[in-house]
């Protein structure tokens, strides 16, 4: 899945990748003739043997700007290349290309295409904008097809326009707007306007839909005389909230996102300073990292009122690849500095007098990988990562500093994406330059508070040491299900490892924060897969500060119109909701069974899960004591029971279940369908002794103690 060696790891190796992964069941996933019959499984918990606090920054999101997370999805704009980056015509092939055309429209003109011509002498932003010819008598202009419009829904819009006229005193074109939803004469709502300038002016419009399509189109045409020019556009539904999706916004409320990551692949090659101001005056520019073009629409100002929003935690990734330490420096003072710096001074221009205080910043994003812009060697990296670090602290002593680190196990894990010949035989060594994270601690420790870790299993791959690579396997559920959790393991053993090497690690606050992950697969089988990594974080509080999953969009499903909540996105419902703060060790009497793949690449030495197999059981219990919460993934095809034992307190009257599940592994919500993944309230539970944990679903168990 090589996209031009651009293979950003940080959305799921590639748009191609992240389509294949995120975008369709995992069909592929056959199971094997092995079969795990039903069993029971002896639990031990003891309510005293508690562990570090559960931090609530564990429940957070990766997002960047990239595919339909914001444009066509979160953020409410229905046009696609709403500033003119590319010329309008009727060529099908776009140059550059964009990997973003699938999810928005492409400008056609109105009319002859020849009347459209785009001017360089007179553009409004970006390079160019359309300018179109008109005559008295026939109707010129643009327009945009392939808009989801919803009968009696007001939409709101703005055009920027400019005119000029043949003949001196002549009166010049007229402009008329209309949103059609039909082919009839009637199937449409316009707008005129009589008078333009020849300075660019801007123009709002509300205007309804008269029916229901999936194909709805905007026209900007003309009559009269001379030409008039067309800046930018914008299309969206009334009821957006700050330029959101009101339901999207719902969902992950719903979620109880605590932190959104805003970074990856794309922030290497992202100015910042593109992002801020006038929206309509900010620049297209062409995202290198994922071949699409940027409208720069969502940008500082935007991504902070998301969060506000949605109650979330900002954490902003600035650019370690192209970018550089003066401007990174700029960017924490503009969105932290008073008023009295240049650049508050520039943030209250812009309207925010008030600095934001945003105390989560990353320094880079996945440094260490070819794919990614800027990438450079581990030692100079190391230079770099401490010049943005002095310069983002003079700016703001106060902030929180992340690290873009790698263990050898996820270099390892990368090193596939690499162009040949690899500088070493797999798995790579801690200690060498393919070491990451170990680089980072030797050399720039005191110039970062967390150190980051990313990590995307391959549920049906696994490395090979002979062959050097990975391989396809045809492993059961139940092994597939340990993918995630595994990789978790390996950031685990590396922190140890790294606790060894450098001894003053154990007495600093320095933690991992994983700011990037899946759990490998989506749909129920993703479900169960996220269950049980986030059980295995939660079993090592004292190394992991935050994560992110990738991403908060990807736990969603939504089309134009219409939008759901998928079956990760329930499971972090559910634990947010419910999951109790202080984790609690779990002991069994049958061990996880190892699954195949290589130790120092995709397998850790000790395989993670709790002593419940084939469940992975995970307790926690209130602050107050008062209350027991235990979860319980069955990542098979059989029902399987549970019999706890709890100690160190007593469970006071009938408990509470909830469990999420469905028809198969494959089952997949799909917004606008009924939704096979549920989460619901199931009943009450008499006695931890005998529970019966459901084939293929995830359970959470709550009793009161005393």
């Amino acid at each position: 899945m090589d996209t031009s060696n651009k293979l950003c790891f940080s959305s799921i190796i590639g748009l191609l990748g992240l389509l294949l992964l995120y975008s369709v069941p995992n069909l592929q996933a056959q199971e094997n003739p092995e079969k795990i019959l039903s069993t029971t499984v002896e639990a031990e918990i003891d309510v005293s043997e508690t562990g570090s606090k559960i931090d609530t920054l564990l429940y957070g999101h990766f997002i960047e700007n990239l595919s339909n997370w914001f444009e066509g999805g979160l953020w409410a704009e229905m046009l696609g290349d709403r500033k003119f980056f590319y010329p309008v015509n009727n060529k099908e092939k776009l140059d550059p290309p964009n990997s973003r055309d699938w999810i928005l429209g492409q400008w056609r003109p109105y009319g002859p295409e020849s009347a459209v011509i785009m001017d360089s002498d007179k553009s409004y932003v970006g390079e160019h904008s359309p300018r179109v010819n008109v005559l008295h008598n026939a109707r010129r202009g643009i327009q945009q097809s392939g808009l989801p419009l919803e009968s009696g829904k007001q939409y709101e819009g703005r055009v920027i326009l400019a005119a000029t006229t043949s003949v001196a005193d002549t009166p010049g074109p007229s402009v008329q707007v209309s949103l059609v939803w039909g082919e009839g004469s009637n199937e449409r709502q316009s707008l005129t306007i009589d008078t333009l300038s020849s300075d660019y002016e801007k123009y709002h419009f509300s205007i309804s839909s008269g029916a229901n399509t999936k194909n709805g189109r905007i026209e900007i045409t003309g009559t009269g005389t001379g030409s008039f020019l067309v800046g930018a556009v914008s299309l969206m539904p009334a009821n957006n909230i700050k330029g959101f999706r009101p339901d999207l916004l719902e969902l992950l409320r719903e979620m109880n996102v605590t932190m959104l990551r805003w970074g990856g692949n794309f922030s290497a090659g992202y100015e910042w300073r593109d992002g801020i101001g006038d929206r309509d005056k900010r620049p297209p520019k062409y995202d290198y990292a994922w071949d699409a073009v940027e409208q720069n629409d969502m940008g500082t100002f935007e991504f902070l009122a998301l969060n506000r929003l949605i109650g979330s935690e900002p954490n902003i990734g600035v650019n370690a690849g192209f970018g550089d330490a003066y401007s990174a420096g700029q960017w924490v003072e503009y969105v932290n500095g008073s008023k009295d710096t240049p650049m508050g001074k520039l943030r209250a221009r812009h309207g925010h007098p008030k600095p934001f205080d945003v105390t989560w910043w990353g320094i880079g994003n996945e440094m260490y990988g070819e794919w990614q812009l800027g990438h450079m060697s581990l030692e100079h990296y190391t230079i770099k990562h401490n010049m943005l670090a002095k310069r983002m602290r003079a700016a703001d002593s106060d902030i929180i500093l992340v690290a873009s680190g790698a263990s050898p196990y996820e270099m390892s894990m990368t090193s596939r994406h690499w162009t040949p010949p690899l500088p070493a035989e797999l798995p790579f060594q801690f200690g060498t330059p393919q070491d990451w994270s170990g680089g980072l601690l030797e050399n720039s420790a005191p110039y970062f508070d967390y150190l980051a870790e990313h990590f995307y299993p391959e549920p049906e791959q696994i490395f090979d040491v002979e062959k050097q690579g990975l391989v396809e396997v045809n492993d059961p559920l139940v092994d597939r299900n340990r993918r995630g959790a595994n990789r978790v393991q390996t950031t685990v053993e590396a922190w140890e490892i790294y606790n060894q090497r450098f001894p003053w690690l154990r007495s600093s606050d320095k933690k991992i924060v994983l700011d990037e992950w899946v759990s490998g697969s989506r749909g129920l089988e993703g479900a169960l897969g996220t269950a049980t990594v986030l059980n295995k974080i939660f079993r090592h509080t004292d190394i992991f500060k935050m994560s992110a999953y990738t991403c908060a969009p990807c736990a969603l499903t939504y089309t134009g119109t219409e939008s759901a909540m998928e079956g990760i996105g329930l499971v972090f419902k559910l634990y947010s909701t419910h999951f109790a703060r202080i984790p609690i060790q779990v002991r069994g009497d049958k061990p996880q069974k190892e699954v195949r793949g290589t130790v120092g690449v995709d397998k850790p030495k000790e395989t993670s899960g709790s002593d419940t197999y084939p469940l992975d059981v995970m307790a926690s219990v209130s602050e107050d004591r008062k209350t027991l919460t235990i979860t319980a993934v069955n990542p098979t095809h059989s029902e399987q029971n549970l019999d706890l034992s709890i100690s160190g307190g007593t469970i006071t009257g009938e408990g509470s279940h909830w469990i999420i599940t469905g028809p198969g592994i494959e089952a997949q919500n799909q917004a606008g369908e009924s939704l096979p993944v549920t989460l619901e309230k199931s009943g009450s539970i008499q006695s931890t002794a005998a529970i019966s944990v459901a084939p293929i679903s995830i359970n959470l168990y709550k009793f009161s103690l005393e």
